[in-house]
Parts: structure tokens; C-alpha cells; sequence
């Protein structure tokens, strides 16, 4: 029963990182057709300083970091997933 529960609440969380991922990658989507460039390039030009202070830059920079921190989650839990059904599937 254990199991049962921590797989359900497993799943859960990926589907709530996959909520929030695809929200971040929507916002980084309109910033990049809006300004022409990838979030990658956009991260490295404002961290350098090259791209000013304007305030839809603190926006992309902030949506950014929301879409590699879900993305990073997502993955993490989709292995965790993926081995829990290995194992007891």
C-alpha cells in the first residue's frame, strides 16, 4: 500500500512539473518570437550585460529559470517514474 500511495503522489508531481514546464515554455516561446532569439542566447547576453536592465528582460530572465528548473524536475521524475513501473509493472 506504501508503494501504491508514493506512486500516486510520484505521478502527481510529474504532472504538476509538466503543467508548469509547458507554462515557462510558452512564456520563453513569445519572448523569443517577440525578440528573434533563443531564451540560450537571451540568458547569455543579459548575464554578460550586454542586453540593459529594461523590465521584460527581468521577465524572460525569471521565465528562463522557471522553465530549466521544471524541465529539470520534470526529467528527474519521469526517471523516477519510469523505474518504479520497471520494477513493479
Amino acid at each position: 500500500q506504501a508503494r501504491t500511495i508514493l506512486g500516486e503522489a510520484i505521478h502527481d508531481e510529474v504532472d504538476q512539473a509538466q503543467t508548469r514546464l509547458s507554462y515557462f515554455a510558452g512564456l520563453c516561446r513569445t519572448l523569443e518570437s517577440t525578440y528573434q532569439m533563443t531564451s540560450d542566447v537571451f540568458l547569455m547576453r543579459f548575464e554578460s550585460g550586454e542586453l540593459g536592465d529594461d523590465p521584460y528582460l527581468f521577465d524572460w530572465y525569471a521565465a528562463k529559470q522557471g522553465l530549466d528548473y521544471w524541465l529539470q524536475r520534470y526529467e528527474l521524475l519521469s526517471k523516477v517514474t519510469s523505474a518504479q513501473c520497471k520494477s513493479a509493472c
